[in-house]
């Protein structure tokens, strides 16, 4: 895993429309604010972060975070590579850096219609508060305990 850079725009446009689950195309993704451009800005931005992670030098996943709002932004998994841990470290890295912002709770929507993604949160220790825009869900994610959990855990 490593911090995205621009040239690895392209490949998380490409991995966004691969999904199955929670799919949207350029347009939807435009119609959302969601362009080249804004993700290339959010490279530049201290407040925002960005991961992918490779298989044999190839991006296959990735997640971004926004430290402004306490968000993970995103986080997805190129569909013939999911089941391989990707999601699970990417999801890590994005909590981790938060909790490290000052961000006690985290929180991320996602499709409320039955996908993988709810039992992939709910493993991961996040919660489903309730409704959230463009038909979506809202989870949250006490990281202060999850921290906590984990240093107590490797001590």
């Amino acid at each position: 895993m490593r911090r995205a850079t621009a040239e690895d725009v392209p490949a998380l446009f490409s991995i966004r429309t691969s999904v199955v689950e929670n799919h949207l195309d350029i347009a939807q993704l435009a119609a959302r604010g969601v362009t080249s451009d804004s993700v290339k800005a959010m490279l530049d931005r201290d407040t925002e972060r960005v991961w992918v992670a490779e298989d044999k030098n190839v991006v296959v996943a990735f997640s971004m975070a926004d430290a402004t709002t306490g968000t993970v932004f995103a986080l997805f998994v190129h569909p013939l590579v999911q089941g391989r841990g990707y999601g699970r470290a990417l999801l890590r890295v994005a909590e981790d850096w938060l909790f490290s912002t000052g961000w006690e709770t985290a929180w991320l929507n996602t499709d409320q219609s039955p996908t993988r993604a709810h039992e992939f949160y709910r493993a991961a220790g996040w919660v489903m508060v309730g409704p959230a825009d463009h038909g979506d869900v809202r989870y949250e994610k006490d990281l202060r305990s999850a921290a906590s959990g984990a240093l107590s855990s490797s001590a």
